[in-house]
């Protein structure tokens, strides 16, 4: 299986080119980089692009789709589907937007939109997101790729093993417990990680026990 990936320089958002082998068929998921390199491949490559495979429908991800729509024909897909040799299943994995879905391709990679990153998770509603990530995403096998759909691939069982937020919910870690402020309000700081923008990704309680997942800009530690 071939994938090929075209990076956003400020957006930072992927788009992926996946084929079951040269000269065979292929889809691209998400349209949010620049879409030229992954056009190359597949004239170099000689595939014929069937179905464009969208994980959520935030601008970042969705940029591109009608240029793909009108140089290929393809049909928009977020549901299960086969199509030359690729099996591809749909994975409802909510929290981050509520259209969110991740594509398992082959049983072998899963592009996983904004719900799980290299350390970190979606921003969103924390108990979908919480959901989506350790009921769906990682009870798949722990070799499976991991395609985000911002920068760094990674595999299932590394973030088991090592993303900060999974650690936590897993009752691995213990919660930072540190107070902060969030927009300038109190909040107590539970998990820290890295993030595809260089910022970080925060887990913090507010006032009142509501949990919340921020970016790390946000958050002004002590």
């Amino acid at each position: 299986m071939l994938i090929e990936r075209s990076l956003h320089p400020d957006w930072l958002s992927n788009a992926y080119l996946v084929a079951d082998g040269p000269s065979g068929t292929a889809v691209f998921v998400d349209s949010g980089a620049p879409l030229d390199p992954l056009h190359e491949i597949v004239e170099r490559e000689g595939l014929t692009v069937t179905h464009l495979l969208v994980t959520h429908g935030h601008a970042d991800h969705v940029a591109g789709n009608d240029e793909l729509v009108a140089r290929y024909g393809v049909e928009i897909a977020r549901g299960r589907l086969e199509t030359g040799g690729l099996r591809i299943e749909a994975l409802p994995t909510p929290g981050h937007s509520d259209d969110g879905v991740s594509f398992l391709v082959n049983g072998i990679a899963c592009f996983t939109g904004d719900t799980l990153f290299r350390d970190a998770v979606g921003g969103g509603d924390v108990a979908q997101v919480r959901h989506s990530v350790l009921d769906v995403l990682l009870a798949l096998p722990p070799e499976v790729r991991v395609l985000p759909g911002h920068t760094d691939e990674t595999t299932i069982g590394r973030e088991w093993e090592a993303n900060p937020f999974v650690l936590y919910w897993r009752g691995i870690a213990p919660p930072l417990d540190e107070p902060c402020r969030v927009a300038g309000a109190e909040a107590t700081l539970l998990v820290w990680s890295p993030d595809y923008d260089g910022k970080g990704k925060a887990l913090v309680r507010l006032t009142g026990g509501r949990e919340a997942i921020v970016g790390g800009s946000r958050v002004e530690r002590a």
